[in-house]
């Protein structure tokens, strides 16, 4: 566990010396001014219009930011020969699957609480707690498959195509089941068997309309760590099989 640990914040040095919080701040700064500006823009119901477009934005730089760090981490390590360096510890490759994964769930966390703070502006406390723990949930699954593409592409584009195709797929997997039919439907229900369905992960009508509850998260939190588990014993697999 402490070679864990030390790999875990090792990856919140890398991600602090990348200047990584500050493109956080940045970026939800500027999601903050724009859903700001059409709100004031709009003629009826700008709060709600500046609560949606805040939790959409926030929501999909979140996703966008941490796949982007984690590909990057994982391919400059590559390039560096450091995870050579990392793998060569006591914990050996599983110690270090692990303390990445840490290390990104815990930026993957700075960011929902960061959101959360932002929403709470304009959304009540209960739904804000329900969005920013589904945001936390979509974010370490996107950490995870991002780590997996990383690891097995081993190349920063090819990972991050993959990750981008990935999650489109699995915000709208549930859209095209609806829209297919005949053998591309029963296709599409293989696919979606497959996919976590993120479109139901931090719905932004929960802080516009204040309909969600509690029982929406528990079934998500236990999709989300199973999902989680089979990416990580995926990580272990191509780690192992691999001679590095």
């Amino acid at each position: 566990m402490s070679a864990v640990w030390t790999i875990a914040v090792f990856t919140l040095r890398e991600a602090i010396g990348s200047r990584f919080p500050w493109l956080v701040m940045l970026a939800a700064a500027a999601a903050l001014g724009l859903a700001s500006f059409a709100g004031a823009l709009a003629l009826t119901e700008s709060e709600h219009i500046t609560l949606a477009l805040l939790a959409a934005m926030l929501r999909a730089s979140a996703v966008f930011l941490t796949a982007l760090f984690v590909v990057g981490s994982i391919a400059r390590e590559a390039q560096d020969k450091g995870r050579e360096l990392l793998l060569a510890l006591d914990s050996g490759r599983a110690g270090y699957l692990f303390g990445k994964l840490w290390g990104f769930a815990m930026l993957a966390a700075t960011q929902a609480l960061l959101s959360g703070v932002l929403v709470l502006a304009f959304a009540p406390l209960e739904q804000t707690l329900l969005w920013s723990a589904s945001l936390l949930l979509e974010l370490w699954i996107v950490a995870a498959f991002s780590l997996l593409c990383a690891l097995g592409f081993g190349q920063l584009l090819p990972a991050l195509f993959a990750c981008g195709a990935f999650y489109l797929l699995a915000r709208t997997i549930s859209s095209m089941q609806l829209l297919a039919d005949g053998v591309g439907g029963h296709a599409l229900d293989a696919l979606a068997a497959l996919l976590p369905h993120l479109d139901a992960f931090a719905r932004t009508e929960w802080l516009v309309y204040r309909n969600g509850s509690m029982a929406e998260l528990l079934p998500q939190a236990l999709g989300a760590l199973i999902y989680m588990a089979l990416l990580v014993m995926a990580g272990l697999f191509d780690l192992h099989r691999k001679d590095i």
